[in-house]
């Protein structure tokens, strides 16, 4: 395999080599090498300082090393053609040789571990998306949307619709299946969905999209931003996943031709653990102080907890499919953004989706034809209906007292996760912001 690599690398005529991985927030960090230290880094790795990455070891456990995972390399489609460069993700571990507990992606592989012992795969659909914005002349960054189009609309003279075809061009260079890509609801908004995937190669695209699509704008002389709420009063962005569990035969787990929505028993627990731990999962898979401003009434993002299958102001929307139902059948999670780290969010909604299936939980009834967003409280109450986090210092509350979201992180990447975040929040609860002067600087 390392043979057929390098020979890969020469004919691509890649000249540097980034060896990439995520911190615990999920920004992408890398190391650089010239392609002929590459067979030496593919036999024993590359030694790093993990201290300075966010969430990684202290300084007298500093010394990690990085192994790239042959399986995921792909040529970077932009940059200097004279210095080709390819990318790698790593895993990391320690001076003991062990895989390292706090890294993200290594988290990620624990818990598929436990349903690999089963025979099973977790296959997730993300569906990122993202604001292409305008850059400012001056020195501050406003959002000023860079097309006029709404969602699905088609325009032959839509600046954005050349941009977003060099994105699904370059995405599919590097090895995604992209389906299809699309102009979203709010001025500027895009996604662009790619196939299916076991989940940590959708983790791996998600990753993967994220920096592709940043650089591309970037070279468009656009700013391409995945924050889940960049402007007031319009829709933000959300990363809808869709999730379902594969035997080692290929059959769909979630499917039972003889029930009313054609999901199984299994597919039903399933949904019953991820409602179970909504309020815990919301911490990682809307992780931001910003994704908060989002999951609120009368914008498609979901507020309560249930599921449904025509319904989309549910947490869970089980999609609708037509030809190819034994396959197609899933269960949507609506509430992640992407600003998540795709490979701790996954964890989390795999860890939960199993507590249901080993604890026998009881899904309860869906809730279709309801707009649940026009209940009362009383009739929220006396459905049962609880709420999801509505900030991000409740959610980490959540998390903090949900032993089985936490045992799914591990100690240390729960630990840094909590850590960053929890400052995160402070600083955001002691910042002053333009709102509060408008409306208390006179009146007050």
């Amino acid at each position: 395999m390392d043979k057929e690599l390098l020979q890969r690398v020469e004919e691509d005529g890649i000249k540097f080599v980034s060896l990439q991985f995520s911190d615990v927030s999920g920004a992408v960090k890398s190391v650089d090498i010239p392609t002929g230290r590459l067979s030496g880094v593919l036999k024993n790795g590359i030694w790093f300082d993990g201290s300075s990455v966010e969430g990684f070891a202290r300084i007298q456990e500093s010394d990690m090393r990085l192994k790239p995972d042959l399986n995921t390399y792909a040529v970077l489609p932009w940059g200097d053609e004279h210095n080709r460069k390819a990318r790698l993700f790593c895993d990391i571990y320690g001076i003991d040789g062990k895989p390292f507990p706090g890294d993200p992606r290594g988290v990620l592989r624990r818990v598929l571990e436990r349903i690999e012992e089963r025979g099973w795969k977790f296959n997730i659909g993300p569906e990122p998306e993202f604001f292409l914005f305008r850059k400012d002349k001056g020195e501050t960054m406003h959002p000023l949307p860079y097309d006029i189009g709404g969602y699905f609309d088609f325009s032959t003279s839509n600046e954005a619709e050349h941009v977003l075809s060099e994105l699904m061009l370059a995405l599919e260079a590097m090895g995604l299946e992209v389906e299809m890509g699309h102009h979203e609801v709010a001025l500027g908004q895009h996604e662009i969905d790619f196939r299916f995937a076991d989940a940590l190669t959708a983790a791996d695209n998600v990753v993967t999209m994220k920096y592709t699509v940043k650089a591309l704008a970037a070279r468009n002389n656009l700013l391409a931003s995945f924050m889940p709420k960049p402007i007031f009063g319009i829709n933000g962005s959300g990363m809808h996943t869709h999730q379902s569990i594969f035997d080692s035969n290929g059959v769909n787990l979630f499917y039972d031709a003889n029930d009313e929505f054609s999901l199984s028993t299994l597919a039903y627990q399933f949904i019953a653990g991820q409602m179970k731990h909504a309020r815990a999962l919301t911490a990682i898979a809307a992780p931001t102080v910003n994704s908060y401003k989002r999951i609120v009434p009368g914008y498609e993002a979901p507020v309560y907890i249930c599921w449904a299958q025509i319904n989309r102001s549910a947490m869970i929307r089980i999609p609708q499919p037509g030809v190819g139902r034994e396959v197609s059948t899933r269960a949507e999670l609506r509430f992640p953004d992407p600003s998540c780290n795709p490979y701790l969010a996954f964890a989390g909604m795999l860890a939960a989706g199993l507590d249901g299936i080993e604890s026998e939980l009881e899904c309860p009834p869906p809730l279709n034809n309801l707009n649940i967003y026009e209940l009362t409280e009383a009739e929220l109450k006396e459905r049962n209906i609880d709420q999801l986090p509505g900030s991000l210092e409740e959610a980490l509350i959540d998390l903090e007292n949900d032993q089985v979201i936490r045992d799914a992180l591990g100690s240390e990447a729960y630990a840094a996760f909590a850590r960053v975040k929890n400052a995160e929040w402070n600083n955001y609860r002691t910042h002053v912001v333009d709102w509060e002067i408008e409306t208390y600087l006179e009146s007050a």
